[in-house]
Order: C-alpha cells, then sequence, then structure tokens
C-alpha cells in the first residue's frame, strides 16, 4: 500500500509544527509504521531534531527538488527514534529561484515521493510558514494536512488563512488534498482562553479537531538541542506520551481496517 503522505503546515510560525513532525514520526515508529520525514524549512530544525547535522550534508531536500538526486540518495536515518528523514539546510533557501523557469515545478517533490511511496507507511512533510514554493510542493504532495495550532486570541485568523490558501490549492494543484486533522499545541488546561478556543474549533470543525491535545513541557522543549524526539529524551514526559498518544489517535482515524474495534 502506498504511504500517507501528511503535510504539517501553519501559516502561523510558533506553533509546534517541527516539534509535531518529529515527535509523530517517532510516536508512528514505536507503533511499528515505517515513516519518512521530509524537510522543507530551511532552518533545517526537523532534520537537527532528529539528530542529523546539517552543516555536514552531501546531499538533501534541495538536490532532490531540482533532480540532481533521489530520495533514496539523500534520505538519512535519524540518530535515534526509528525513522528516515530527508533533510535540509540552508541551500534550500535557493531553491525556489533556481525552479522558476521549470515546468511542474510544485510537483517536484511528489514525483520524487512517488519512487519510494512504497516503502513507507507515513511520509511527515514539515512545511515552511510562508506560502513559497515550498511549501506549495508540499501541499501537491500531499493526501492530507495536520494543522498544529496554539489556543490563542489570533489562532483561528491564522487557521483562516490556511483554508484559504488550501481552497485554492485544490482548485488549482491538488483537488485530493483535505484538512486530516487540528492539533491543539503548547496547551493551557487551566486557561479559559484554551478552552474557548478549543469550543470554536469543535463548533467549526468538529471531529477533525484531534481529542489528544500537547501539552507545554519543559523535557519536549529541551529535546532537539539533544538531536532527539521527545520519546527518546524522556519517554516517560508528559510532552512525549501525548505525542504517542497522538500517534495512535492518527492511526486510529486512518487505518480503520486496522484499528482495534470498540466493544
Amino acid at each position: 500500500m502506498n504511504a500517507r503522505v501528511i503535510a504539517v503546515a501553519n501559516q502561523k510560525g510558533g506553533v509546534g509544527k517541527t516539534t509535531t513532525v518529529v515527535n509523530l514520526a517517532a510516536g508512528l515508529a514505536e507503533l511499528g509504521r515505517r515513516v519518512l520525514i521530509v524537510d522543507l524549512d530551511p532552518q533545517g530544525n526537523a532534520t537537527m531534531g532528529s539528530g542529523i547535522a546539517k552543516q555536514a550534508l552531501e546531499r538533501s531536500v534541495y538536490h532532490v527538488l531540482l533532480g540532481d538526486a533521489s530520495v533514496e540518495e539523500a534520505r538519512q536515518p535519524a540518530k535515534e527514534g526509528g525513522y528516515h528523514v530527508l533533510p535540509a539546510n540552508r541551500d534550500l533557501g535557493g531553491a525556489e529561484l533556481e525552479l522558476v523557469n521549470e515546468l511542474a515545478r510544485e510537483a517536484r517533490l511528489k514525483n520524487a515521493l512517488s519512487e519510494v511511496e512504497d516503502q513507507y507507511d507515513y511520509v511527515l512533510i514539515d512545511c515552511p510558514p510562508s506560502l513559497n514554493l515550498l511549501t506549495l510542493n508540499g501541499l501537491v504532495a500531499a493526501n492530507s494536512v495536520l494543522i498544529p495550532m496554539v489556543c490563542e486570541y489570533y489562532a483561528l485568523e491564522g487557521l483562516s488563512d490556511l483554508v484559504t490558501t488550501l481552497r485554492k490549492v485544490r482548485v488549482a494543484v491538488n483537488p485530493r488534498i483535505e484538512i486530516m486533522g487540528l492539533l491543539r499545541t503548547m496547551f493551557d488546561a487551566r486557561s479559559n482562553l484554551s478552552q474557548q478556543v478549543s469550543e470554536q474549533l469543535a463548533s467549526h470543525f468538529g471531529n477533525k479537531v484531534f481529542e489528544t491535545v500537547i501539552p507545554r513541557n519543559v523535557r519536549l522543549a529541551e529535546a532537539p538541542s539533544h538531536g532527539l524526539p521527545g520519546l527518546v529524551y524522556d519517554r516517560n514526559a508528559r510532552g512525549a506520551q501525548a505525542y504517542l498518544t497522538l500517534a495512535q489517535e492518527l492511526t486510529v482515524r486512518l487505518e480503520p481496517a486496522t484499528a482495534t474495534p470498540s466493544v
């Protein structure tokens, strides 16, 4: 079966996209799923957070997008966590300019992934917050979008922008893309605002809002500086366990045939 390709995206920064990509990958791998992360952010945070030195890359997603390397040639195993990474570094920032005159430039990633989609159960794409050619490549390659968001005053405005973008992408280049789920990150259950935003999300998006919430967690925030997912750095931390729960909820949602039937 071909991989489920999920773009993790939000046009608002600082919502935990990369943290979600890395820790969800580790959670899915722990559940026995074959996972590839595609780092589409020139900052390379998902690359570094997986223990891969971005300065030392001979091949990266940049070379894949330009047609100079295949995914198989450029991917690397995470230091720990049991998943693969198609890594990124600052070189990626120049890809948009170099692809400007190329045909089907928005489908470069989709075409490259088609060669390995039978090798993975899940491909998680870490999209940069800006809407550029890199993000567009992620949205064209994906079947669905997972949207991390912080329950704060401006959250719904950023979400509205992304929904508008997805509508345009659906019409222009990828009619199959859909919102798979909304994930509340850095969640504070004691906050009235968190509860109010949660209620608004439920009224607009219903069961697309994941039941799992990711709490603010110091150990989860420390993990990337060690090049490790939270589940490897401190698997008993609340944040790490929340991502394992998210991985379980996601597989139940996307793999109904293999889900444990309710009694």
